[in-house]
């Protein structure tokens, strides 16, 4: 009777431990949170404590991230074995393609500090690429090209051209001044995490308008 009754208990238990190990949605995991959605982008921001992993989950389109904070981790791919720390720090840009079956894997904050990322997913890959180009290419995958401007304190630059919808992100806080060809302008105090949408065609400068070193990236969908 003892002998049946912990069969049955290690029966469940490795249910339960193979149960764990299941991915899921990238957007259903509890530490990306889902902070834009629409036709062409998810946008996503990931927060691990010191120690924490996000569960087991699958990235099914084209993506990148932008690092927010100062940490260390260790990601773990479905079926291997945990592979080894790297630091992170704000501003480090990521941009990979993801096969068609997907990517699936799980994330370790073993940093003593908050581990933060802007994730993205790029919902369409298109057939034929656009060929206009706003910038210097940071990064690309075949659904979208990114622009990383790091600008010092009345920096700026070059006047440039987005034909393409793009998501601008923030990897540090900045005072942040858009001036288009005509001389009008917009300044807005921006943080570390903030995003913008845009979907129609835009020709602007970026100028750094305080007093401290700041950092962007603009991902523009091809």
């Amino acid at each position: 009777m003892r002998m049946a009754w912990l069969t049955s208990v290690l029966v469940l238990l490795a249910g339960s431990s193979s149960a764990q190990e299941t991915p899921i949605p990238v957007d259903q995991e509890p530490h990306h949170k889902v902070v834009m959605k629409n036709d062409f982008v998810i946008a996503m921001h990931v927060t691990l404590a010191p120690d924490e992993r996000t569960l087991y989950h699958t990235h099914g389109h084209d993506r990148a991230a932008v690092e927010l904070s100062n940490s260390s981790i260790t990601q773990q791919t479905l079926g291997e074995a945990e592979g080894p720390a790297h630091p992170t720090k704000p501003g480090d840009l990521s941009v990979t393609t993801t096969p068609a079956n997907g990517y699936s894997h799980r994330v370790h904050n073993v940093g003593s500090g908050t581990f933060e990322v802007f994730d993205v997913e790029f919902l369409q890959r298109p057939e034929t690429p656009s060929d206009d180009i706003a910038g210097p290419v940071a990064a690309e995958n075949p659904s979208a090209r990114a622009y990383h401007w790091r600008l010092a304190p009345g920096e700026k630059t070059l006047q440039h051209t987005h034909h393409r919808p793009y998501l601008i992100v923030a990897a540090a806080p900045m005072k942040l001044k858009m001036t288009a060809p005509d001389g009008q302008s917009q300044t807005n105090e921006i943080k570390a995490g903030d995003f913008h949408w845009v979907d129609v065609k835009v020709t602007h400068t970026l100028t750094n308008d305080g007093t401290i070193p700041g950092e962007i990236v603009e991902f523009e969908l091809k």
